[in-house]
Protein backbone atom coordinates (compact mmCIF):
# COMPACT_ATOMS: atom_id res chain seq x y z
CA UNK A 1 0.00 0.00 0.00
CA UNK A 2 1.19 3.67 -0.58
CA UNK A 3 1.16 6.17 2.40
CA UNK A 4 -1.81 7.47 3.05
CA UNK A 5 -2.20 11.31 4.72
CA UNK A 6 -5.23 10.97 6.86
CA UNK A 7 -6.69 13.28 8.66
CA UNK A 8 -8.93 11.56 12.04
CA UNK A 9 -10.83 13.49 13.93
CA UNK A 10 -11.99 13.53 17.37
CA UNK A 11 -14.45 15.65 19.72
CA UNK A 12 -11.85 16.90 22.58
CA UNK A 13 -8.07 17.43 23.09
CA UNK A 14 -9.48 16.26 26.81
CA UNK A 15 -8.64 12.63 28.39
CA UNK A 16 -11.00 10.24 27.09
CA UNK A 17 -11.29 7.12 25.86
CA UNK A 18 -11.92 7.95 22.46
CA UNK A 19 -9.69 10.78 22.50
CA UNK A 20 -7.06 8.42 23.74
CA UNK A 21 -7.86 6.07 21.22
CA UNK A 22 -7.03 8.30 18.23
CA UNK A 23 -3.74 9.23 19.32
CA UNK A 24 -2.91 6.38 19.27
CA UNK A 25 -4.42 4.75 16.46
CA UNK A 26 -2.60 7.28 14.78
CA UNK A 27 0.77 7.20 15.92
CA UNK A 28 0.72 3.37 15.08
CA UNK A 29 -0.46 4.45 11.70
CA UNK A 30 2.70 6.41 11.77
CA UNK A 31 4.89 4.01 12.67
CA UNK A 32 3.61 1.96 9.62
CA UNK A 33 4.76 4.51 7.23
CA UNK A 34 1.47 6.56 7.09
CA UNK A 35 0.91 10.25 7.93
CA UNK A 36 -1.88 10.50 10.45
CA UNK A 37 -2.87 13.58 11.48
CA UNK A 38 -5.11 14.01 14.66
CA UNK A 39 -7.57 16.58 15.20
CA UNK A 40 -9.89 18.24 17.87
CA UNK A 41 -11.60 21.40 18.74
CA UNK A 42 -9.23 23.49 21.14
CA UNK A 43 -11.31 26.19 22.96
CA UNK A 44 -8.87 26.88 25.34
CA UNK A 45 -5.53 26.47 22.70
CA UNK A 46 -3.41 24.30 25.32
CA UNK A 47 -3.50 21.23 22.85
CA UNK A 48 -3.42 17.98 23.83
CA UNK A 49 -3.58 16.50 26.77
CA UNK A 50 -0.35 14.14 26.32
CA UNK A 51 1.83 14.56 23.66
CA UNK A 52 1.51 12.64 20.57
CA UNK A 53 4.60 10.94 18.17
CA UNK A 54 2.04 11.68 15.37
CA UNK A 55 1.20 14.82 13.90
CA UNK A 56 -1.29 16.79 15.44
CA UNK A 57 -3.92 19.75 14.80
CA UNK A 58 -5.80 21.94 17.46
CA UNK A 59 -8.75 23.55 15.93
CA UNK A 60 -9.31 27.03 16.40
CA UNK A 61 -12.86 26.85 18.56
CA UNK A 62 -14.90 29.45 20.06
CA UNK A 63 -16.16 29.52 23.09
CA UNK A 64 -20.14 28.32 24.31
CA UNK A 65 -21.87 29.60 27.45
CA UNK A 66 -24.96 27.71 26.18
CA UNK A 67 -26.90 24.41 26.03
CA UNK A 68 -25.24 20.80 25.05
CA UNK A 69 -26.79 21.55 21.86
CA UNK A 70 -25.04 24.93 21.34
CA UNK A 71 -21.87 23.15 22.24
CA UNK A 72 -22.04 20.67 20.05
CA UNK A 73 -23.61 22.49 17.14
CA UNK A 74 -20.64 25.18 17.43
CA UNK A 75 -18.06 22.51 17.61
CA UNK A 76 -19.64 21.03 14.27
CA UNK A 77 -18.82 24.73 13.03
CA UNK A 78 -15.73 24.75 14.37
CA UNK A 79 -14.89 21.88 12.03
CA UNK A 80 -16.39 23.22 9.31
CA UNK A 81 -14.05 26.64 9.48
CA UNK A 82 -11.34 24.89 9.74
CA UNK A 83 -11.99 22.74 6.78
CA UNK A 84 -13.34 25.00 4.42
CA UNK A 85 -10.63 25.17 1.48
CA UNK A 86 -9.44 22.79 -0.88
CA UNK A 87 -6.18 22.85 0.87
CA UNK A 88 -7.35 22.46 4.01
CA UNK A 89 -8.85 18.88 2.72
CA UNK A 90 -5.49 17.85 0.90
CA UNK A 91 -6.15 14.20 2.76
CA UNK A 92 -6.16 10.63 1.15
CA UNK A 93 -9.00 9.70 3.97
CA UNK A 94 -11.01 11.71 6.17
CA UNK A 95 -12.09 9.22 9.51
CA UNK A 96 -14.13 10.82 12.40
CA UNK A 97 -14.51 9.01 15.68
CA UNK A 98 -17.71 10.79 16.70
CA UNK A 99 -21.04 12.96 15.97
CA UNK A 100 -18.63 16.25 15.91
CA UNK A 101 -16.89 15.43 12.99
CA UNK A 102 -18.94 12.84 11.42
CA UNK A 103 -21.27 15.19 10.91
CA UNK A 104 -18.66 18.23 9.70
CA UNK A 105 -17.56 15.60 7.04
CA UNK A 106 -21.00 14.57 5.75
CA UNK A 107 -21.38 18.25 5.75
CA UNK A 108 -18.31 18.73 3.51
CA UNK A 109 -18.64 15.59 1.06
CA UNK A 110 -21.97 17.46 0.15
CA UNK A 111 -19.78 20.64 -0.33
CA UNK A 112 -17.71 18.49 -2.76
CA UNK A 113 -14.81 19.53 -0.84
CA UNK A 114 -14.13 15.91 0.60
CA UNK A 115 -15.16 12.37 -1.15
CA UNK A 116 -16.36 10.56 1.93
CA UNK A 117 -15.35 9.60 4.97
CA UNK A 118 -14.94 6.65 7.87
CA UNK A 119 -16.91 6.51 10.81
CA UNK A 120 -15.37 5.08 13.80
CA UNK A 121 -18.66 4.19 16.52
CA UNK A 122 -17.66 3.49 19.64
CA UNK A 123 -21.06 3.31 20.93
CA UNK A 124 -24.24 4.83 20.08
CA UNK A 125 -25.37 7.60 23.19
CA UNK A 126 -29.33 7.89 24.24
CA UNK A 127 -29.88 11.71 23.68
CA UNK A 128 -33.55 13.36 25.07
CA UNK A 129 -32.82 16.20 22.88
CA UNK A 130 -33.35 15.11 18.92
CA UNK A 131 -31.17 17.25 17.88
CA UNK A 132 -28.48 15.53 19.35
CA UNK A 133 -30.05 12.35 18.06
CA UNK A 134 -30.43 13.42 14.70
CA UNK A 135 -26.64 14.75 14.78
CA UNK A 136 -25.17 11.30 15.78
CA UNK A 137 -27.72 9.25 13.46
CA UNK A 138 -26.33 11.19 10.32
CA UNK A 139 -22.87 11.07 11.35
CA UNK A 140 -23.24 7.27 11.02
CA UNK A 141 -25.64 6.86 7.97
CA UNK A 142 -23.21 9.52 5.71
CA UNK A 143 -20.34 7.75 6.61
CA UNK A 144 -18.65 5.86 3.43
CA UNK A 145 -17.29 2.88 5.80
CA UNK A 146 -18.06 1.49 9.10
CA UNK A 147 -16.08 0.69 12.00
CA UNK A 148 -16.53 -0.66 15.65
CA UNK A 149 -14.37 -1.54 18.50
CA UNK A 150 -16.35 -3.94 19.46
CA UNK A 151 -18.44 -6.51 17.70
CA UNK A 152 -21.26 -5.54 20.32
CA UNK A 153 -21.13 -2.59 18.54
CA UNK A 154 -20.69 -3.42 14.91
CA UNK A 155 -24.31 -5.62 15.37
CA UNK A 156 -26.15 -3.03 17.16
CA UNK A 157 -25.03 -1.07 14.33
CA UNK A 158 -26.33 -3.34 11.63
CA UNK A 159 -29.53 -3.80 13.60
CA UNK A 160 -30.49 -0.25 14.22
CA UNK A 161 -28.65 0.93 10.80
CA UNK A 162 -28.77 -2.05 8.27
CA UNK A 163 -25.29 -1.62 7.51
CA UNK A 164 -22.22 -3.37 8.04
CA UNK A 165 -19.33 -2.41 10.17
CA UNK A 166 -15.62 -3.89 10.07
CA UNK A 167 -14.54 -4.17 14.13
CA UNK A 168 -10.90 -2.70 14.62
CA UNK A 169 -10.84 -3.16 18.67
CA UNK A 170 -8.45 -1.28 20.61
CA UNK A 171 -4.51 -1.42 21.96
CA UNK A 172 -2.43 -0.59 24.82
CA UNK A 173 0.65 0.71 24.65
CA UNK A 174 3.04 -1.90 26.86
CA UNK A 175 5.75 0.19 27.22
CA UNK A 176 4.00 3.05 28.94
CA UNK A 177 1.52 0.50 31.36
CA UNK A 178 3.60 -1.68 33.24
CA UNK A 179 3.70 -3.60 36.35
CA UNK A 180 7.01 -2.80 37.74
CA UNK A 181 6.86 0.24 40.34
CA UNK A 182 8.27 3.09 39.81
CA UNK A 183 9.44 6.03 41.58
CA UNK A 184 5.88 7.62 40.68
CA UNK A 185 3.90 5.76 42.52
CA UNK A 186 5.29 6.95 45.82
CA UNK A 187 4.43 10.49 43.77
CA UNK A 188 0.84 9.86 43.08
CA UNK A 189 0.37 8.31 46.95
CA UNK A 190 1.58 11.68 47.99
CA UNK A 191 -0.07 13.47 45.71
CA UNK A 192 -3.71 12.66 46.34
CA UNK A 193 -3.58 11.35 50.13
CA UNK A 194 -3.40 7.47 49.52
CA UNK A 195 -2.56 5.49 52.97
CA UNK A 196 -2.69 1.82 53.26
CA UNK A 197 -5.95 1.06 51.45
CA UNK A 198 -7.10 -1.04 49.79
CA UNK A 199 -7.87 1.54 47.00
CA UNK A 200 -10.27 1.52 44.83
CA UNK A 201 -10.22 2.75 41.48
CA UNK A 202 -12.78 3.88 39.26
CA UNK A 203 -12.33 5.74 36.20
CA UNK A 204 -14.53 8.49 33.89
CA UNK A 205 -15.49 10.66 36.79
CA UNK A 206 -19.19 11.38 38.37
CA UNK A 207 -21.05 9.68 34.94
CA UNK A 208 -24.13 7.80 35.11
CA UNK A 209 -22.86 5.99 31.54
CA UNK A 210 -19.77 4.45 34.26
CA UNK A 211 -22.58 3.31 36.91
CA UNK A 212 -20.51 5.90 39.72
CA UNK A 213 -23.31 5.71 41.57
CA UNK A 214 -23.26 1.75 41.80
CA UNK A 215 -19.06 1.95 42.71
CA UNK A 216 -20.65 4.60 45.63
CA UNK A 217 -22.85 1.73 47.18
CA UNK A 218 -20.79 -0.72 47.19
CA UNK A 219 -17.54 0.67 48.37
CA UNK A 220 -19.58 1.79 51.20
CA UNK A 221 -20.41 -2.01 52.39
CA UNK A 222 -16.61 -2.32 51.49
CA UNK A 223 -15.52 0.63 53.80
CA UNK A 224 -17.76 -1.03 56.85
CA UNK A 225 -15.56 -4.11 56.50
CA UNK A 226 -12.32 -2.06 55.50
CA UNK A 227 -12.29 1.48 57.91
CA UNK A 228 -8.87 2.96 55.88
CA UNK A 229 -10.39 1.95 52.33
CA UNK A 230 -10.38 4.70 49.88
CA UNK A 231 -12.16 5.39 46.22
CA UNK A 232 -10.78 7.15 43.78
CA UNK A 233 -12.78 8.49 40.80
CA UNK A 234 -10.46 9.68 38.07
CA UNK A 235 -11.30 11.72 35.01
CA UNK A 236 -14.33 13.09 34.25
CA UNK A 237 -14.28 15.94 31.35
CA UNK A 238 -16.96 15.49 29.37
CA UNK A 239 -18.81 17.64 26.31
CA UNK A 240 -22.04 16.24 28.14
CA UNK A 241 -23.53 17.94 30.63
CA UNK A 242 -23.13 15.37 33.93
CA UNK A 243 -24.23 17.93 36.78
CA UNK A 244 -27.56 16.29 37.78
CA UNK A 245 -26.17 12.71 38.14
CA UNK A 246 -23.06 14.38 40.09
CA UNK A 247 -25.39 15.84 42.46
CA UNK A 248 -26.83 12.39 42.61
CA UNK A 249 -23.35 11.22 43.57
CA UNK A 250 -22.46 13.63 46.17
CA UNK A 251 -25.96 13.27 48.31
CA UNK A 252 -25.34 9.58 47.74
CA UNK A 253 -21.63 10.51 49.78
CA UNK A 254 -23.41 12.40 52.36
CA UNK A 255 -25.82 9.46 53.00
CA UNK A 256 -23.33 7.27 53.57
CA UNK A 257 -21.07 9.21 55.69
CA UNK A 258 -18.55 9.21 53.21
CA UNK A 259 -16.27 12.20 52.56
CA UNK A 260 -14.89 13.60 49.77
CA UNK A 261 -11.21 14.92 49.02
CA UNK A 262 -7.32 14.70 49.67
CA UNK A 263 -6.33 12.09 51.93
CA UNK A 264 -10.30 11.14 52.53
CA UNK A 265 -12.20 8.10 51.74
CA UNK A 266 -13.34 9.24 48.15
CA UNK A 267 -10.83 11.55 46.28
CA UNK A 268 -11.86 12.74 43.02
CA UNK A 269 -8.62 13.54 40.82
CA UNK A 270 -10.52 15.39 37.78
CA UNK A 271 -8.35 15.02 34.99
CA UNK A 272 -5.10 13.11 35.57
CA UNK A 273 -1.67 13.76 33.62
CA UNK A 274 -1.03 10.53 30.62
CA UNK A 275 2.32 9.81 32.43
CA UNK A 276 0.64 9.57 35.84
CA UNK A 277 -1.98 6.71 34.92
CA UNK A 278 0.25 3.88 34.94
CA UNK A 279 1.21 4.77 38.27
CA UNK A 280 -2.57 5.11 39.61
CA UNK A 281 -3.07 1.77 38.29
CA UNK A 282 -0.32 0.83 39.95
CA UNK A 283 -1.32 1.61 43.71
CA UNK A 284 -4.80 0.62 43.33
CA UNK A 285 -6.17 -2.45 44.59
CA UNK A 286 -8.41 -3.20 41.90
CA UNK A 287 -10.14 -0.99 39.38
CA UNK A 288 -13.73 -0.63 39.79
CA UNK A 289 -15.61 -0.81 35.91
CA UNK A 290 -19.03 -2.07 36.27
CA UNK A 291 -20.21 0.35 33.50
CA UNK A 292 -23.84 0.39 31.99
CA UNK A 293 -22.20 1.22 28.33
CA UNK A 294 -19.17 0.99 27.18
CA UNK A 295 -17.80 0.84 23.70
CA UNK A 296 -14.87 -1.48 24.47
CA UNK A 297 -13.42 0.06 27.93
CA UNK A 298 -9.96 0.94 27.10
CA UNK A 299 -8.82 1.51 30.91
CA UNK A 300 -9.87 -2.08 31.17
CA UNK A 301 -6.69 -2.96 28.90
CA UNK A 302 -4.17 -0.47 30.73
CA UNK A 303 -5.29 -1.70 34.33
CA UNK A 304 -4.65 -5.44 33.36
CA UNK A 305 -1.17 -4.49 31.95
CA UNK A 306 -0.04 -2.90 35.15
CA UNK A 307 -0.76 -5.62 37.01
CA UNK A 308 -4.29 -4.28 38.21
CA UNK A 309 -7.26 -6.57 38.86
CA UNK A 310 -10.34 -5.50 37.04
CA UNK A 311 -13.93 -5.46 37.91
CA UNK A 312 -16.37 -5.48 35.04
CA UNK A 313 -19.73 -5.63 33.69
CA UNK A 314 -21.11 -9.50 32.74
CA UNK A 315 -22.07 -8.29 29.42
CA UNK A 316 -20.82 -6.83 26.09
CA UNK A 317 -18.40 -5.51 25.48
CA UNK A 318 -16.38 -6.86 28.30
CA UNK A 319 -17.63 -10.76 27.42
CA UNK A 320 -16.49 -10.15 24.33
CA UNK A 321 -12.94 -9.92 24.45
CA UNK A 322 -11.99 -10.94 28.32
CA UNK A 323 -12.51 -14.83 29.24
CA UNK A 324 -14.12 -15.11 32.93
CA UNK A 325 -10.64 -15.95 34.40
CA UNK A 326 -9.10 -12.64 33.06
CA UNK A 327 -11.39 -10.46 35.23
CA UNK A 328 -14.43 -10.30 37.90
CA UNK A 329 -17.60 -9.87 36.02
CA UNK A 330 -20.66 -8.64 37.71
CA UNK A 331 -23.98 -7.77 37.38
CA UNK A 332 -24.00 -3.62 37.38
CA UNK A 333 -27.25 -2.87 38.70
CA UNK A 334 -26.30 -4.98 42.24
CA UNK A 335 -24.21 -2.93 44.76
CA UNK A 336 -23.74 -5.80 47.25
CA UNK A 337 -22.13 -8.28 44.46
CA UNK A 338 -19.85 -5.03 43.17
CA UNK A 339 -18.85 -4.72 46.68
CA UNK A 340 -18.58 -8.80 46.72
CA UNK A 341 -16.27 -8.20 43.82
CA UNK A 342 -14.06 -5.42 45.52
CA UNK A 343 -13.40 -7.61 48.76
CA UNK A 344 -12.76 -10.71 46.51
CA UNK A 345 -10.03 -8.80 44.53
CA UNK A 346 -7.80 -7.68 47.80
CA UNK A 347 -7.46 -11.75 48.54
CA UNK A 348 -3.87 -13.06 47.85
CA UNK A 349 -4.68 -15.74 45.68
CA UNK A 350 -7.66 -14.24 43.40
CA UNK A 351 -5.44 -11.03 43.14
CA UNK A 352 -1.99 -13.11 41.94
CA UNK A 353 -4.61 -15.25 39.36
CA UNK A 354 -6.39 -12.30 37.84
CA UNK A 355 -2.83 -10.38 37.66
CA UNK A 356 -1.48 -12.82 35.54
CA UNK A 357 -4.41 -13.44 33.66
CA UNK A 358 -4.94 -9.76 33.07
CA UNK A 359 -1.31 -9.55 31.86
CA UNK A 360 -1.50 -11.79 29.08
CA UNK A 361 -5.02 -10.95 28.18
CA UNK A 362 -4.00 -7.30 27.46
CA UNK A 363 -0.37 -8.22 25.86
CA UNK A 364 -2.34 -9.60 23.04
CA UNK A 365 -4.06 -6.11 22.46
CA UNK A 366 -1.06 -4.32 20.68
CA UNK A 367 -2.12 -0.69 18.95
CA UNK A 368 -0.08 -2.17 15.84
CA UNK A 369 -2.48 -4.97 15.09
CA UNK A 370 -5.40 -2.10 15.76
CA UNK A 371 -3.78 -0.01 13.11
CA UNK A 372 -3.27 -2.53 10.47
CA UNK A 373 -6.69 -3.51 10.95
CA UNK A 374 -7.42 -0.28 9.31
CA UNK A 375 -5.98 -0.34 6.61
CA UNK A 376 -7.70 -1.99 4.23
CA UNK A 377 -11.20 0.25 4.79
CA UNK A 378 -8.78 3.22 3.96
CA UNK A 379 -7.73 1.96 0.87
CA UNK A 380 -10.79 1.40 -0.12
CA UNK A 381 -11.87 4.77 0.94
CA UNK A 382 -8.84 6.54 -0.88
CA UNK A 383 -9.38 4.41 -4.34
CA UNK A 384 -13.09 3.58 -4.92
CA UNK A 385 -14.79 6.54 -3.07
CA UNK A 386 -17.67 4.82 -2.39
CA UNK A 387 -20.96 6.33 -2.03
CA UNK A 388 -22.44 6.70 1.80
CA UNK A 389 -24.25 3.74 3.10
CA UNK A 390 -28.41 3.94 2.89
CA UNK A 391 -29.63 2.13 6.00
Amino acid sequence: MMPLRIAILTHSTNPRGGVAHCLALAEALCALGHEAVVHAPDPAGRGFFRDAACPTVSVSAKPVAGSTTDLVRTRINDYLRHFSTPAACDFDVFHAHDGIGGNALATLKHRRLIPGFVRTVHHVDSFADPMLAEWQDRSIREATRLLCVSRTWADRIRDDFGAEADVVGNGVDLSAYRSEPSEADVAVRERWGLGQGPVILSVGGFEERKNTLGIIEAFARLRARHRRAQLVVAGGVSLLDHAAYRARCRAALVAAGLTIGRGAAVIETGPVPQADMPALYRVADALAFPSWREGFGLCVLEAMACGTPAIVSLQPPFSEYLATTDALFVDPADSEAIAAAMAQALASDTKAQLRAAGKARSAVHSWRACAERHLDTYAACARTRQEPIHA
